[in-house]
């Protein structure tokens, strides 16, 4: 079963989130370290999950449970990376599918922005989230949830052999 994997503390669509989930049966876990309290919605099948305080440790608990037929809801490009190589699907806040084809050149543009700040240049944050972001968010959730179903019900990929 396809289960949304959501990495919890700053998370602006979680309500968006627990809609399409409520709406298609699907499990939840929000994943947070407590440093933004996130409040419980209530629902049947949204489980909140605290993990210790520490870098990453959220990032960890997903990736470490994520697999094939699951989506990952994060704006954490590393994260996003971790859970393709598990060969769960990722998806941005803003609705950006994170895919084998983009996460390399996504990770190289977190690096190089990284450095920059090191440098002490202002390289800015991200733009405030839109109604069309929101909306955007929505389709691509849909999307990504089909496709995960699909893969899950798919038998597994056959390991590439070498015929030399």
């Amino acid at each position: 079963m396809t289960t949304l994997y959501i990495d919890g503390d700053a998370c602006p669509v979680r309500d968006e989130a627990f809609r399409v989930a409520t709406r298609l049966n699907l499990p939840v876990k929000v994943v947070s370290n407590g440093s933004r309290p996130v409040r419980p919605p209530g629902l049947p099948n949204v489980e909140m999950v605290l993990v210790p305080e520490g870098a990453d440790a959220a990032d960890d608990w997903i990736a470490e449970r994520a697999t094939r037929g699951d989506v990952c809801i994060t704006a954490d490009i590393p994260l996003a990376a971790r859970c393709l190589a598990k060969g769960a699907r990722a998806l941005s806040f803003k609705g950006r599918p994170w895919t084998t084809d983009n996460i390399g050149g996504a990770l190289v543009g977190r690096t190089i922005s990284q450095g920059m700040r090191d440098m002490g240049q202002m390289t800015g944050g991200p733009a405030p989230l839109t109604k069309a972001d929101r909306s955007r968010f929505l389709a691509a959730l849909d999307a990504e949830v089909a496709a995960a179903r699909r893969e899950a019900a798919a038998p597994p990929p056959r390991p590439w052999v070498s015929f030399e």
